[in-house]
């Protein structure tokens, strides 16, 4: 009786060399390898020819990160909404006095200071600058003054103008005007108007603002007794150019608010630290657009109750402190406890649902001094800080900040690296990118065909590696 010959096995003696599972494993290897050379590998050659770092593999976790000098002193990486260090302006950017409680816009190219207090009353002053390349300022130069002198008033941008709501006037006392100042395309400042349709319904200074896509929202504020809860929404009109209308109440705060700092994101109004009637507060009151009963023509209404939550608080009290949003982030800067002038920055980025998940900050990112009533803005990549009151007294001093730190350019994880790339940009890099993704894929189908063509022909490849290694053995016997 033969006896049967014994079966091959493969790839360590784990498989039945002429088995389904070996053959399994073999199908799936050249399946990925496919994959691998002909989408993945150009693909990555054509980030890393527009991008400034390219991934490879699959970086889940990287104990070794490297970023690139213009960090600073920040983590790497940086924390995501981090902003770089706060810089402060050279004297040519300052502003010509010291100016706390204002308003500040930027309109284009256009930055504005509008008002404010001088350490004694309220004033009508108006300064202007222009952008100069990256994040820069020319000199402030005076601007058209306001009407009458107002501290403490709500600021809000709509397209091309800007509207002062409310504020303390000259005689210390809260006012009920609306004003409003509309620049051209140009730059050519207009002149302030009083918007007499949006008169407010009761006088108001220490109040929030926020522009919703139909209009203005203000909160809170005090009537010269006591802070308030009121809300109160204006649309703008249908007119040419649209103008604020009259105001209709909206749901209350929960509780009474003064010096707080709106912000408008998403779907939700966050109207955040601020002064009740027993001192500075870590409220973060959160307001929701729309709700029952909104209509079509008012999708903006505020028909749901505010909600206040122990999580989305900030860590401590905090009044008249300032603040912007920028890529769905929230920042607020400076303040006081009631005791002290704040320095620290802290920062949040609000959930798809509106939940403030946590308030973060970093040494590095304080401010130098603390500082309450400055103006915050951001404008691009950059926020900015004008003026404020510190425990010297009030500056007319600015600082800017770079919103966006630069990721690491080389990370090292276990199952990938993060590399820099050439970063060629616009129509030019794109072109020498497909080139480079081309090529790739060109190159690696052709790989493909001499390693299919070698598997076929498995004697004949023996063949040629027997004879460059004979005439290997030749030469050096020669």
């Amino acid at each position: 009786r033969p006896i049967a010959a014994p079966r091959r096995r493969a790839f360590f003696g784990l498989f039945d060399a002429d088995g389904w599972g070996w053959a399994s494993v073999k199908a799936i290897f050249w399946f990925v390898l496919m994959i691998m050379l002909l989408g993945y590998l150009p693909d990555r050659a054509y980030y890393f020819t527009v991008q400034k770092t390219v991934d490879l593999g699959l970086l889940l976790w990287a104990p070794i990160n490297f970023c690139p000098p213009s960090n600073e002193t920040l983590p790497c990486p940086v924390p995501t909404g981090a902003t770089l260090p706060w810089q402060p302006s050279p004297p040519e950017i300052q502003l010509p006095g010291g100016r706390a409680d204002g308003v500040a816009a930027v309109l284009g190219q256009t930055y504005l200071y509008i008002g404010g207090t001088d350490g004694t009353a309220p004033v009508a002053d108006v300064h202007v600058a222009r952008a100069v390349g990256d994040g820069n300022l020319d000199g402030w130069k005076e601007g058209p003054p306001l009407p009458a002198a107002r501290s403490a008033a709500a600021g809000v941008v709509v397209g091309s103008t800007v509207y002062v709501v409310g504020g303390y006037g000259p005689d210390g006392k809260p006012t009920d005007t609306t004003y409003a100042m509309t620049i051209a395309n140009d730059g050519t400042l207009g002149q302030w108007t009083t918007v007499e349709a949006a008169k407010l319904p009761v006088p108001l200074a220490g109040l929030s603002a926020a522009a919703v896509s139909d209009g203005l929202i203000i909160m809170g504020g005090t009537d010269g007794t006591a802070p308030t809860t009121g809300v109160w929404k204006t649309q703008m009109s249908n007119a040419t150019p649209a103008t604020p209308q009259q105001w209709v109440a909206q749901n209350p705060l929960v509780e009474a608010n003064v010096d707080g700092v709106a912000f408008h994101t998403g779907d939700f109004i966050y109207l955040v630290g601020g002064s009740n009637a027993s001192g500075p507060v870590a409220t973060v009151q959160i307001g929701t657009l729309g709700g029952p009963g909104t209509v079509p023509a008012n999708p903006n209404q505020m028909n749901s109750p505010w909600k206040i939550s122990g999580q989305t608080n900030l860590p401590g009290p905090r009044s008249n402190l300032r603040g912007f949003t920028s890529n769905g982030a929230i920042y607020v800067q400076g303040g006081t406890d009631g005791t002290n002038v704040l320095n620290s920055t802290l920062w949040t980025v609000p959930d798809a649902d509106g939940v403030i998940p946590l308030w973060q900050t970093l040494s590095q990112t304080d401010l130098g001094e603390g500082i309450q009533g400055a103006e915050a803005l951001a404008a691009g990549s950059h926020g900015f800080l004008f003026g404020g009151e510190t425990a010297s007294g009030l500056t007319g001093g600015a600082a800017r900040t770079n919103l966006a730190p630069q990721p690491p350019f080389f990370q090292l994880g276990l199952l990938g690296a993060t590399v820099p790339g050439l970063k060629l940009d616009g129509e030019i890099g794109q072109q020498i990118g497909y080139a480079n993704a081309a090529a790739v894929g060109t190159v690696n189908f052709i790989l493909l065909i001499l390693a299919g063509w070698a598997l076929a022909h498995k004697e004949r490849v023996r063949e040629i590696v027997a004879s460059i290694r004979r005439r290997r053995a030749e030469r050096r016997e020669g």
